[in-house]
């Protein structure tokens, strides 16, 4: 098997230093809609402008570089601990070096390792094998703000009248967005899981944040439906960083899954502005980024 250590070390120094071009063209976009002297647009100013100084000096977009969360899709026959053990290399190498700040603690000691590995969790690795020859690995780096102003919801919700329905669905997804205000640094990209046990849904609600934000649902009824909350959700005006304006989320993406008769779950991870999401492709001894 290849060793892929390099590689991964690459895939992680670009994601924490190098904005993904469609979360960038989605921030100018934003820029070019708010009032021209608005801190809205100052903020995306400034936003725009650190992006560009860490794509020239190799240094984190945020200085909470966050969770570094892989899916890796590879052939059968290919070793998940062998590749588990070159992503934690890589992940070490790339603290080490400055592309990641140091950010596994431990939660009953408040030990810090130094190296952003800590036991089985951290990183989070998740492995799909696949009937292709190459290897495709999506890494995404979820900051501690955005993963602290996400949330999950059991339907129906008698406070907001919600159903079990995707009228439920929409305002419960409002109001986590209302509640979180300029916190979670906006504007950010909704990803949502309908469905699922509390565990499935959160993370489906991750891997839906792994798609391009200029893309299209492939399930054609949620197409208008995240058309229509990311509109719903910009009427509310809290703006980039919350200082008001006309773009509070870039992006909003669902998923849909099965789920007990009992039970309705809505899970809603956010992710902040600094959408540090890309891909490697390994084929015929090539290896590509996007």
């Amino acid at each position: 098997m290849t060793n892929l250590t390099d590689a991964f070390l690459e895939l992680v120094r670009l994601t924490a230093t190098d904005l993904a071009p469609d979360a960038e063209s989605a921030l100018v976009a934003a820029r070019q809609r708010e009032a021209p002297g608005s801190a809205a647009q100052g903020a995306l100013d400034t936003i725009l402008e650190n992006v560009n100084l860490a794509r020239q000096n190799s240094t984190p977009i945020c200085q909470d570089t966050g969770t570094p969360i892989f899916y890796i899709h590879h052939p059968q026959g290919w070793s998940t601990r062998q590749l588990s053990e070159q992503i934690r290399a890589a992940v070490a190498e790339a603290t080490a070096r400055a592309y990641l700040r140091p950010n596994a603690v431990n939660a009953l000691t408040g030990k810090n390792s130094g190296n952003n590995l800590g036991g089985h969790h951290y990183p989070s690795l998740h492995f799909i094998e696949t009937e292709e020859d190459g290897i495709i690995v999506d890494l995404l780096l979820k900051g501690g703000g955005c993963e602290n102003v996400g949330a999950q919801y059991s339907l129906p919700n008698t406070r907001l009248g919600a159903g079990r329905d995707l009228h439920g669905v929409r305002a419960v997804m409002l109001d986590m967005v209302f509640n979180a205000q300029g916190k979670g640094c906006a504007p950010g990209v909704l990803g949502v899981a309908i469905g699922g046990d509390r565990g499935t849904s959160y993370l489906a609600s991750k891997e839906a944040l792994l798609r391009k934000l200029d893309d299209t649902n492939t399930d054609p009824e949620l197409v208008k439906f995240e058309a229509q909350v990311l509109e719903d959700a910009n009427r509310l005006k809290i703006g980039p960083m919350g200082f008001g304006g006309e773009t509070t989320v870039l992006a909003v993406k669902v998923k849909g899954l099965y789920r007990l008769p009992a039970s309705y779950f809505v899970s809603i991870s956010y992710m902040c502005w600094a959408y540090r999401r890309r891909r490697m492709i390994v084929a015929d001894d090539r290896t590509s980024y996007e």
